[in-house]
C-alpha cells in the first residue's frame, strides 16, 4: 500500500475514531491540541495535558499510547478537516470561481479550529511535515484553473496562492489580522476576481 492510501485510511480510521470517542477522550484531544498549539509539542508533558483535561495520565495512555499517539489523532483530524477546505475548491468547475474561493480560505476558518492551524503550522517548522493527501490534487486543479485563463505559467500561479494562503494564514492566526481584508481585496484585484 502507498504512502497516500495509507494516510487516507488513517484519515478514515481517524475520522471513525472521532465519531466514537467518549467525552474524556474528546477532552484529552482538546487539551493536547491547545497546549500544543499554545505551549509546543515538545514542551508540553503528558502530565499537563491530563491535568487540563481533568483526567489521569494514565487514562491518556489508555487511549492514546503515548503523547505521539495523540498527537496523530489530532493531525488526522485535522486532515480530514483540511481535506474538507480543499474539497471545496476543487469541486468548483469554473476557473475564476475556483482561483477565488482558493485565496478566500484562510478567512473562511472558524475560529474554534485557530489552535488546530496553530498547531499545524508550528509542526509545519518544526518536524518538515503535514501534509494533506489531497493537497497535490488542490494545487492541480488550482494550475488547471490558471492554464484556462490563459496565463503563461499556470504552475507558478499556482504556487503563488498556496504562498499566499500560507501568508494570510500566518497573518491571521499569528498576528491580529487586521489588514488581512485589504490584502485580500488587493490580490482578487491582481487576478481580477472581484
Amino acid at each position: 500500500m502507498g504512502l497516500s492510501r495509507f494516510i487516507i485510511n488513517t484519515i478514515i480510521l481517524v475520522s471513525d475514531y472521532s465519531l466514537l470517542m467518549t467525552e474524556k477522550q474528546q477532552n484529552i484531544i482538546n487539551s493536547g491540541l491547545k497546549l500544543f498549539a499554545t505551549e509546543g509539542y515538545d514542551s508540553t508533558s503528558t502530565i499537563a495535558i491530563a491535568r487540563d483535561a481533568g483526567v489521569s495520565e494514565g487514562l491518556i495512555f489508555r487511549h492514546f499510547k503515548n503523547k505521539e499517539g495523540l498527537l496523530e489523532v489530532i493531525i488526522g483530524i485535522g486532515l480530514s478537516k483540511a481535506n474538507s477546505y480543499f474539497e471545496s475548491v476543487i469541486g468548483i468547475i469554473e476557473p475564476r470561481e475556483r482561483i477565488k474561493t482558493a485565496l478566500s480560505l484562510p478567512f473562511n476558518v472558524d475560529t474554534d479550529e485557530y489552535n488546530f492551524w496553530r498547531l499545524t503550522y508550528a509542526l509545519k517548522w518544526q518536524r518538515s511535515t503535514y501534509e494533506s493527501p489531497l493537497f497535490e490534487v488542490f494545487q492541480a486543479s488550482l494550475a488547471e484553473a490558471f492554464g484556462e485563463l490563459g496565463y503563461d505559467d499556470p504552475n507558478s500561479e499556482a504556487k503563488l496562492v498556496e504562498v499566499f494562503i500560507d501568508g494570510m494564514a500566518t497573518e491571521i492566526l499569528l498576528k491580529d489580522g487586521t489588514n488581512a481584508a485589504s490584502l485580500l481585496e488587493t490580490i482578487l484585484k491582481k487576478y481580477k476576481l472581484n
